[in-house]
């Protein structure tokens, strides 16, 4: 069995090495970098062009970039894990905005540079459960040009919602979401509703991000 584990904005594949240590010995466990400098369908489709065929698991927005490739691609993704993921704002002016969010945040980032972002990026109250130890920020980009370029290609406000496709996907679909994360956890159940063949995973007492928080709970949801 191999998965596929696709990390999100700031985020480097070694975000996942606390899942990726404890996989099953008889599981081909991979870590993916997000690719720059392409559109938001393009990365979905660069994603599945190094990590071949399995199971894919992707955070926030590496969840998306799955999601879109399970989509255009489902002879490459042979189970899809969500965590912590939305198929996106099916509002217009709700993902124009996003959109315009997104620029200032990446003008910001382009002024003032990574280390003064990535320190006010994780004071939001969405990551108030991440642990605070050098292993969470150690596995961060420093590089201000893919960080602008993640928010300005890769974000919500960039990217095709895709509600009016999840029932397309055959294959089945995990989505994992933390117990503390009441807006995620609600999308999740939104999201299920759409699918043919899902189930919602909570993770009592994690936030956002799962993978960081309570890495072992998660490696249990995936049923590896």
């Amino acid at each position: 069995m191999k998965v596929v584990l696709v990390p999100g904005f700031t985020q480097l594949a070694r975000s996942w090495d606390a899942v990726l240590q404890m996989l099953p010995a008889d599981v081909d466990g991979a870590t993916l970098d997000v690719p720059s400098q392409l559109d938001f369908v393009a990365t979905a489709l660069a994603l599945g062009d190094a990590g071949g065929v399995g199971t894919y698991v992707g955070y926030s927005m590496g969840g998306r970039l799955c999601l879109r490739l399970a989509l255009d691609r489902p002879q490459v993704v042979e189970r899809l894990v969500l965590v912590s993921a939305s198929p996106g704002i099916a509002d217009p002016e709700l993902r124009a905005s996003r959109r315009a969010d997104d620029e200032r945040l990446a003008l910001d980032a382009e002024q003032d540079g990574a280390d003064s972002f990535l320190e006010r990026w994780l004071a939001q109250p969405l990551f108030a459960t991440l642990p605070r130890d050098g292993s969470a920020r150690s596995a961060r980009i420093h590089d201000v040009a893919v960080l602008a370029h993640q928010l300005r290609a890769l974000g919500q406000g960039a990217m095709d919602p895709l509600w009016d496709r999840l029932g397309e996907l055959t294959m089945p679909v995990e989505l994992v979401v933390g117990g503390l994360d009441e807006k995620y956890g609600q999308l999740a159940h939104e999201m299920a509703a759409h699918l043919h063949d899902a189930r919602v995973h909570v993770i009592a007492g994690a936030g956002h991000a799962v993978h960081l928080e309570e890495p072992a709970a998660l490696v249990r949801a995936l049923g590896t």
